[in-house]
């Protein structure tokens, strides 16, 4: 089997610099979609169960698409036309769904409206994002798949970094910050607008600059075993790399943990570095989410976020420095879930830099190992399938946590009183630690298929 060649470093950049854009997006959806559907006025203990569409989407759609991209070949692509699709969706919702509150829909209306402008914003987001990883299997060779994550690490990081800041930003150039009840501010409405344009400008340029191998050239390097075909996504799960289920197996914990995070953090802060004040709310005490205090909150958690996306680049170049993939996953993990639990005991919202950043170490392991390890574990003409596949590690846990976060939250909750939503985040680190144990399972060095067992040394991955 021939090796594809050596890229330049521009040509993995221009492979995964819609990335770039396609990370503002998610950012302003992880960071934001709580302060919506809360000041849209859902309960707390409610928050989570949001949460439950889009992975459940994402996990039929994924592999869908992995499917249809692997016996797509057209003259603008394999997967690039997958890509240009699902952020063409995206641009569209992110300029709905921040309106939800402001086209005189009752609160109930508006927020079955946003949960499924939500669930088809997260299915785009994903559907532009697989694209780039199938992309770097398909072109790069073994050697340089290591820099070829990195970089789309760095490029999802600085992404996530521009669209976290986006809403305080905003704010501090005189957009309003608060809204009428149930209406959302228009910082965050003005985000998701400059977002959707940055998205479609980064997946353009990558479209033109990116030549996908045309078939002949693209079986050269990855021929396809008699029979391989005509595999369906039963067989390829039975036969499917070790590595596909330990990693998985962390991928759970891990994946469960920064839902709470994306679903908590804004409670927590508003309650306990911000004080918000408190509102009845259906017969419970909740926080008040039109006070300026609930809306700043919802500035500062973009500020963190940013914080823990910077965490995460300076993180990932250390993270190759490690001998040893499984140690430097587990003690990024660690690093993650101490993170996590110091929120609980920082009542300075300064010092919540430290937790963040901490944060970040396990964010940078989390987009970048898994899919090393994985995609040197593969053979054969199924890449984009075995990607998309693996889309269930990242949604399954989403919507087991969504399911069971409002219960969760509710055994913290003490009658007369607003919801501990700090008690989740210390629950997130909980699951950190869960994850950096199971990396014990994880067969490090190897990629095995069936009984197909081929060595990758440690300095060949990230």
């Amino acid at each position: 089997m021939k090796s594809p060649p050596n890229l330049k470093f521009w040509q993995l950049w221009n492979l995964s610099f819609g990335f770039f854009g396609v990370q503002i997006a998610y950012a302003l959806q992880s960071a934001n979609i709580s302060r919506i559907f809360a000041t849209l006025g859902a309960d707390p203990h409610n928050l989570s169960y949001f949460w439950i569409l889009p992975p459940l989407a994402g996990i039929i759609v994924q592999p869908i698409i992995g499917v249809l991209s692997d016996r797509t070949w057209t003259r603008f692509g394999r997967r690039i036309p997958y890509l240009f699709i699902g952020a063409l969706i995206a641009v569209i919702v992110m300029c709905l769904l921040p309106n939800a509150g402001s086209f005189g829909m009752t609160v109930g209306a508006a927020m079955v409206f946003g949960l499924f402008a939500l669930m088809f914003l997260d299915t785009s987001i994903n559907m532009a994002m697989q694209p780039f990883k199938m992309m770097v299997g398909d072109m790069v060779n073994e050697k340089q798949k290591g820099l070829a994550y990195s970089i789309q690490s760095f490029l999802c990081n600085a992404g996530s970094l521009v669209g976290y800041l986006f809403p305080i930003f905003f704010t501090a150039i005189g957009i309003q910050a608060v809204a009428p009840k149930g209406v959302i501010p228009d910082s965050v409405i003005y985000s998701f607008y400059i977002g959707a344009a940055i998205l479609i400008f980064c997946v353009i340029y990558t479209s033109v600059k990116v030549k996908e191998y045309p078939p002949e050239i693209y079986n050269q390097y990855h021929p396809v075993k008699k029979g391989e075909e005509k595999a369906n996504i039963f067989k390829l799960l039975v036969n499917a790399p070790s590595a596909f289920w330990t990693v998985g197996l962390v991928q759970f914990f891990c994946w469960a943990a920064f839902m709470y995070m994306w679903t908590y953090t804004n409670g927590a802060l508003a309650d306990n570095i911000f004080h918000a004040p408190t509102a009845l709310h259906e017969g419970k005490v909740v926080l008040d989410t039109a006070s300026k205090e609930y809306q700043a909150a919802g500035d500062w958690v973009g500020v963190l976020f940013a914080v823990q996306a910077i965490g995460s680049v300076i993180w990932a170049p250390i993270i190759a420095l490690f001998k040893s993939r499984k140690f430097a996953y587990i003690l990024s993990l660690v690093l993650g879930a101490f993170g996590f639990i110091s929120v609980f005991f920082f009542q300075n919202q300064y010092l919540l830099f430290i937790s963040y950043a901490l944060i970040g170490c396990a964010w940078a392991a989390m987009l970048a190992l898994p899919f090393t390890i994985l995609t040197n574990s593969l053979t054969g003409g199924h890449m984009g399938t075995y990607l998309g596949l693996f889309n269930g590690t990242i949604c399954i846990p989403q919507i087991v946590a969504a399911a069971l976060g409002g219960v969760i939250l509710s055994i913290f909750t003490t009658p007369g009183q607003a919801a501990p939503q700090v008690y989740m985040l210390v629950f997130a680190g909980v699951l950190l630690l869960i994850g950096a144990c199971c990396v014990l399972f994880v067969k490090e060095g190897t990629a095995d298929r069936g009984k197909e067992v081929v060595d990758v040394p440690d300095s060949e991955a990230l």
